[in-house]
């Protein structure tokens, strides 16, 4: 199966945008962009349409919150679903991202069905 969906991956660790990408790749999706924090990903985004954005919460310069309400306060991104993948687990932190605007959310350590199942959800693929 392939998908013609534009995902961006935003991550300090290299190593997590790679495994994040290696996983999306197996699932079939080509077309996948990265960034290292908020501010590189503003950039990629004001240059790509994308269908879905995968963050990290904790990244330098701009962390995932923080680019999320960036997001949600622009018309344009208003409606493009936000996966938060993070090492924040407590409740509060999840229902804080929620509440500003983060459509789901994976707690690393994830596994590649966790993302999958998350991923295909929220681009309604069956």
């Amino acid at each position: 199966m392939s998908y013609s969906y534009s995902i961006i991956t935003v991550d300090d660790s290299s190593t997590m945008r790679r495994i994040i990408k290696n996983t999306l790749q197996k699932l079939g999706f080509s077309n996948i962009l990265e960034a290292e924090h908020g501010v590189e990903a503003l950039e990629v985004l004001s240059k790509n349409e994308v269908d879905i954005i995968i963050t990290d919460w904790n990244m330098p310069e701009m962390d995932g919150l923080t680019f999320v309400k960036t997001l949600r306060l622009d018309p344009k991104y208003v409606d493009i679903p936000i996966l938060m993948v993070t090492t924040e687990a407590a409740k509060e932190d999840i229902l804080t991202a929620l509440k500003n605007g983060v459509n789901n959310y994976v707690v690393k350590p994830f596994t590649p069905e966790i993302l999958q199942e998350k991923v295909f959800k929220l681009l309604d693929i069956s």
